[in-house]
């Protein structure tokens, strides 16, 4: 029997996680509810989730936190993480895309729409299988291994971002907009913000240290990875 995939609700309002649940169990998925970071934290530790549903607001640490948390963490930086909150400004929208959320939610949302993104990022964390090797100058990306040097030296690269540079170095010189790269990188992007895009370059030039010169921003085009940046620049 095929298992169904399981949703970590990190909610500390009862109503609310109660109508997520029932919504998400009629639609063939597990539903599992934490009610503040330390109850989600032992759901955690004991069976991984295939996506997390993360509220803003919680009592104790706050759900940019956890998210931090969790994304620094070798065994959960994987897990998507769907924030859901109240604040839909867009500088809170960024904080969330930068504590490693996946995707952001603004309340009250619909059920179909939360269906939709929760189906959009599973398909996305199942991206199309790849065992190559790309090198780009003293960059090196290898896929099989899930490894990124400059260098000689190891980086860090989290999950989005290895897929973004993955497709960057593939299509070196080449000039992407942030529409191209969702569709390409991303896949379903129904539901995601092109400003996710400029989030994700801004922590992948970050992880890159050295080498982030290389992904370079072409004013009202988009971005592009070259073998021989000019000078810095931001997102």
């Amino acid at each position: 029997m095929k298992k169904l995939p399981q949703i970590l609700i990190v909610e500390d309002e009862p109503a609310i996680a109660e109508l997520i649940a029932v919504n998400l169990r009629h639609n063939g998925f597990q539903p599992v509810w934490a009610e503040d970071g330390i109850s989600a934290q032992r759901e955690l530790d004991a069976v991984l989730p295939d996506v997390i549903l993360l509220d803003w607001m919680l009592p104790g640490q706050s759900g940019v936190a956890l998210a931090r948390k969790w994304r620094s963490d070798a065994r959960t930086k994987g897990v998507p993480i769907l924030m859901l909150t109240a604040r839909g400004d867009e500088s809170d929208k960024v904080q969330g895309l930068d504590a490693g959320a996946d995707d952001y939610i603004t309340k009250p949302f619909s059920t179909q729409e939360l269906l939709a993104r929760i189906r959009a990022v599973l398909r996305r964390r199942a991206p199309e299988q790849v065992s190559d090797a790309v090198t780009i100058g003293e960059l090196v990306l290898d896929a099989a291994t899930y490894r990124v040097t400059f260098q000689g030296q190891p980086l860090k690269v989290g999950p989005t971002e290895f897929k973004l540079l993955h497709y960057l170095m593939k299509h070196s010189e080449r000039v992407h907009s942030r529409s191209q790269l969702l569709d390409r990188v991303w896949g379903d992007h129904v539901f995601i913000e092109e400003r996710t895009v400029d989030v994700h370059v801004k922590r992948l030039r970050e992880a890159l240290g050295g080498a982030g010169t290389m992904v370079e921003t072409v004013r009202g085009a988009g971005y592009r990875l070259t073998g021989q940046p000019q000078t810095a620049v931001s997102a």
